[in-house]
């Protein structure tokens, strides 16, 4: 990989680890090993934004997730996260969500998170590495109640990567805002009963309640969803820069296993179910299966 990109990701990890301190343009050269005014460029180039946009819709993301999930003030989020004063929190947070932070904490609604990618996950690409080694990978039955997912559709996207390059990554901001019954959006591929004409078998959505009643943003759809039993398939944690070769890992070893040795079949009238892959605890991916009968 290029160093420019590592560059950058070493950026972008220090921008994540001081967000509450004063992040200067020579702090970030430091961390980068190059120039002020290259660091400056490269950052620009490989995130579209430059380093203080990156961060200001950095902090104003992370204040809206505590606005929603802590009893905190305005203003000492405001000062916390390194605004120079309330009024100029407000103002941007205005303008990167469309309302007042104090109307947000009192009325929670989606909005669309900024979702740091890390720039070295943008130059790698899904290549499904022949299986050299056993991966440890954890099974598990669960129970999943009947519920409502609210989703956003593509067109062709069958992966995660063509689903990205039509719809956008902007929608997991969107999801992460959102409560979910799981604790976190959920990305699934769909059986035809589920799919529109000329929409997409892969998506990507939030499970809520039954009783869901809340705002449903622009472009997305509702289904429901009925109660089934699922397999759970986790692997080993990985680094990050792995994630292709642990979904690799997982995927095949759930093609090889037979639920009918603890009395069930693959129901592939539900969903399957991915999760985020995260390193610390390992590719997640979920299928449905019912008792033989």
């Amino acid at each position: 990989m290029q160093e420019q990109v590592l560059a950058v990701q070493r950026m972008q990890e220090y921008i994540e680890t001081h967000l509450n301190e004063e992040i200067t343009l020579a702090s970030l050269a430091k961390v980068s090993l190059y120039s002020p005014w290259y660091s400056y460029r490269l950052f620009r180039e490989y995130t579209s934004l430059t380093p203080s946009e990156y961060i200001r819709r950095l902090r104003l993301s992370k204040s809206a997730v505590r606005l929603k999930s802590e009893d905190i003030k305005v203003s000492d989020l405001a000062y916390e996260l390194g605004f120079g004063s309330v009024d100029g929190f407000q103002r941007a947070f205005y303008r990167e969500f469309g309302l007042n932070p104090s109307y947000y904490a009192r009325h929670p609604i989606p909005i669309p998170l900024f979702i740091p990618y890390g720039v070295k996950f943008k130059e790698l690409r899904k290549e499904y590495a022949e299986m050299k080694e056993m991966h440890s990978v954890f099974v598990q039955l669960i129970n999943k109640p009947e519920r409502k997912c609210i989703i956003k559709r593509a067109i062709e996207a069958d992966d995660y990567f063509a689903y990205c390059e039509e719809v956008g990554c902007d929608v997991w901001g969107i999801l992460m805002s959102m409560d979910s019954l799981c604790g976190e959006p959920v990305c699934m591929w769909l059986p035809e009963a589920y799919r529109k004409p000329n929409t997409s078998t892969y998506v990507q959505g939030v499970e809520v309640p039954m009783d869901y009643d809340g705002v449903i943003p622009d472009g997305f759809n509702v289904i429901t969803l009925p109660e089934a039993k699922y397999l759970a398939f986790q692997g080993e944690p990985f680094l990050e820069e792995d994630y292709a070769k642990a979904i690799s890992a997982v995927q095949h070893s759930m093609d090889r296993y037979s639920p009918s040795v603890i009395g069930y079949e693959w129901d592939d009238s539900n969903p399957r179910i991915q999760l985020e892959p995260r390193g610390e605890r390992g590719y997640i991916e979920l299928r449905a299966v019912k008792e033989i009968g």
